[in-house]
Order: C-alpha cells, then structure tokens, then sequence
C-alpha cells in the first residue's frame, strides 16, 4: 500500500456575530431568573477570556446559523473558486453538539456545500474530536483512500447556554468562588466560557507551490476512560456509581451541558499531561528542543500555568515565548478551537521552512489527550 505525506495547504474559520466582550454576555444568554450572575466576573477573571462570538441574535435571540452551516460556511472560504469544491473527495467533522441527534453532522454539512458525491465521516466527542477528524482524513491520504480531505472542528453551544435552560440553577456564592476559583468550572463557567465557531482545514498529498504549508508528522491521541469516571457530559445525569444514565430516562432537562468540577480540576493535568507526554515521547522520539511553537488548546487560562509546571516536571520544558493561543480573543470554541487557533497562528506568523509546531488538545469528557507535529514546507 502506498503511503503518501500529508499536507494542510488551506485554512479557514469562520466566527459568527460581532465579537461579545465580557459586558455583554448576558445581553445575549440572557437573564438566569432575572438575576444578573453574582459568578461571572470571578469566572470571567480566571478563565482570561476578553472577547469570544455567538451564533444567537442579542435582540431576538435567534440563531444566524446552524453548526452545519458555519461549518459548510469555512470549508468554502478554504477555497478561491467555487469548481474546487468539485475535487473533494473526504469530509470529515468533529462537533460535541451536532444540530441534531441524527443524522450525521457531516452529511448535513454535505448538504450545505451541495459538493459532488464523496465519503464522509462524523466524529463525535468534545474539543478532541475535531482532531480526531483531522486524523481520520490523514490516515485516508497517507494510504491513498484520498486525494484532497476536508477537515472541520465546529461548535453552535449558546442556543443551550441560554438562560431559559437554567432556570433551576443554583450558582455558588461569590465570596467560596473567589477563595476557591475551580469551583467555578461548573454549570456557571461553562455559561461564561464556551462559545461558538468553526475552523476548516484543507489536506493534500502535495503541497502547494508558491506557498507555504505544514505537513502533519503524526497525530497520537489517547483515552483515559478505563480509569477514570466521566467529567464533562450533555443529555445524560451522572448516577451514585460515577456512571451515566442516557437522556431517554429524562425529561429535556437532561440537556443541559455540566461537568463535574472537583473531577476536572483534579484530573485535567494528571491524564492529559502527565500521563501522555511520555508515551508520546516513547512513540515519537520528539523532544521538547526539536519544538519552534507550541499551541496548546485549553478551556481557560487557568490551566496554563498547570500545563506549563507539568511540562517542566516532564523535562519537557518549552519556553513560553513559542507558545500561541487565541483564547482570550476566540473564546472556547472546543473542538472548532485548534483549528481556529491554527488559522490565526499561520496567517500572522513568520514561519519558515523546518519550524516544528507541536499542537495539544486535551479533552475533559472522559479525560483524553491529543498532540500532533507539523512540519513547515
């Protein structure tokens, strides 16, 4: 079997809405019981977001689009002409929410584009999962199954952060938040934090002439759920045991997204970091002097004082001037965030051929950990 090397030779994103800054959040999500949050600016401080993007209409709290559309809307902005969506072969999607239980979210993106027959493929899960479309395409060109992919990671959550979901909230008081900021990565962070976006990604097998582009080394990511009880969870309840019982046992009450914060804060960096980084060194020979920048995908500024201390103990130190990350200006945008992250990073950096770029996504659902190595051609 032929194995071909990979290249992202486009990148798109695509952020709905005029930018939200941290005052006008509740203009848009609303009113939990009338009552302005007393949490969010604790939050809203330790998370380090600035600005972040909806797809919900401030005034008639509708949504200008669909996920499938905001991912169809970054796939075509990958491209100059409208005949190069005739030449894709592969569409794959990573999403947490989907804007339906079923079908596939990558049909339905199918559908948007309204491009010629090809395969498709929907991953599911939470911020991992668009990198693991991302290696789904990859392998499908490495082993000649085909010849241009495209990727996309997406989220559309503030039509369920909206106040009319939380109307039996009960959030912590100020004062326990403030002494203890990790409690806030509950119901209220999650309201405060995550937002929407798409990012799009093109694959090749050669790269483009005349520009440059990054040639995906290897994507290693890894599942932690034999040893750890679910954290981050949508249409289900968490029972006595640590387990789940599905949103069909509930009534739509069930639909509200929650993490368990103790678990999170406790777990992030052990499963994430600690117990990744070696296996990706044994797997990959990579060292950390080999890395020009590092993009670490994280829910909050929180972590990265976590991460950067889980590193360093790893004798895996990377200096903070190769880090890049657009959270405080992108939001949280799960699993649309690394592409959006990426997108950014090439269109403002100087890069040059040789620079190594190691990108990290850790997941909190039930705790796994992604890297993945680009190459600049």
């Amino acid at each position: 079997m032929l194995s071909h090397s990979v290249f992202i030779t486009s990148s798109a994103c695509v952020l709905p809405n005029a930018p939200v800054d941290n005052s006008q959040i509740e203009k848009v999500l609303g009113l939990i019981n009338n009552k302005a949050s007393k949490t969010k600016r604790i939050v809203l401080r330790n998370n380090g977001i600035k600005l972040r993007h909806y797809v919900l209409n401030s005034k008639s709290g509708k949504p200008s689009h669909t996920n499938a559309q905001l991912s169809a809307k970054a796939i075509k902005q990958l491209f100059n002409t409208a005949d190069a969506l005739n030449h894709i072969d592969l569409i794959c999607t990573g999403t947490t929410i989907a804007d339906q239980l079923a079908p596939g979210h990558a049909v339905m993106v199918h559908g948007e584009l309204g491009s010629p027959p090809c395969e498709v493929a929907s991953l599911s899960g939470i911020c991992i999962s668009g990198l693991m479309a991302l290696k789904y395409g990859f392998l499908a060109l490495k082993n000649d199954d085909s010849q241009m992919a495209v990727i996309t990671g997406s989220e559309v959550v503030s039509p369920l952060l909206h106040a009319h979901n939380f109307s039996n909230h009960s959030a912590i008081d100020a004062e326990t938040l403030d002494k203890h900021p990790e409690l806030g990565f509950n119901e209220d962070f999650l309201r405060w934090m995550l937002s929407d976006g798409a990012g799009a990604l093109c694959l090749e097998t050669q790269p483009r002439a005349g520009q440059l582009n990054l040639r995906i080394e290897w994507i290693k990511t890894y599942s932690y759920a034999n040893e750890i009880d679910t954290c981050m969870y949508l249409g289900a309840k968490k029972i006595e045991n640590g387990g789940l019982l599905g949103w069909m046992h509930y009534q739509p009450n069930a639909f509200t997204l929650k993490q368990d914060v103790k678990l999170l804060n406790y777990s992030i960096i052990e499963f994430a970091i600690n117990q990744t980084i070696d296996k990706i060194i044994a797997c990959t020979g990579i060292q950390a002097s080999d890395i020009d920048y590092f993009l670490p995908h994280a829910s909050s500024m929180y972590f990265m004082p976590k991460i950067k201390q889980a590193l360093e103990a790893k004798n895996f130190a990377i200096p903070m001037e190769k880090w890049f990350t657009n959270l405080a200006t992108k939001g949280n945008t799960g699993a649309a965030s690394i592409f959006i992250m990426l997108d950014e990073f090439i269109k403002t950096k100087s890069l040059k051929p040789g620079n190594k770029i190691l990108c990290f996504v850790p997941e909190s659902g039930r705790f796994s950990s992604g890297f993945m190595l680009l190459t600049v051609v």
